[in-house]
């Protein structure tokens, strides 16, 4: 398998490695995810940012979403092999600099020490004046089962 890695650039500083799945199915009928790299993107990414609740409060309570907004330059749900995926089959992870330093990392749990994997909440083609893609604008947020293995 060929792993694609883009080049970062001003827009796209950071890299990010991209899985899909393996889809099979249990001797119980339950479906089963192996997750597998497929390429390495470049990507730029930013907090999301805080929320209050309410904007009049006594006692505010701020909720940070974990979300993470950003784009890169190819859709994310196509694979290398030219395979259509949802959403919901893509996961990023290992999301880092151009030193090659992971940015996000997971400090609890059995991913301690390893990078947070993210799923795609939103992912929208952005095209511009002269009706072509000029990007995709990527919503990417922390994925509660940090157990999968990648």
């Amino acid at each position: 398998m060929q792993i694609i890695c883009e080049t970062t650039d001003v827009t796209y500083p950071l890299l990010a490695d991209v899985y899909y799945p393996v889809v099979e199915q249990s001797g119980y009928g339950n479906v089963v995810k192996s997750w597998t790299l497929a390429k390495t993107v470049a990507c730029g990414f930013a907090p999301g940012g805080l929320k209050a609740a309410k904007d009049v409060q006594v006692n505010p309570s701020i909720v940070v979403d974990g979300l993470l907004i950003g784009r890169t330059r190819k859709d994310l749900r196509i694979s290398d092999r030219e395979s259509l995926n949802s959403i919901t089959n893509v996961i990023l992870t290992n999301i880092r600099g151009k030193d090659g330093v992971s940015i996000y990392l997971e400090t609890t749990g059995v991913r301690a020490g390893k990078p947070t994997i993210f799923e795609i909440a939103s992912h929208e083609p952005i095209v511009g004046p002269f009706g072509k893609t000029e990007y995709y604008k990527t919503v990417i947020r922390r994925s509660e089962n940090q157990g999968v293995t990648v």
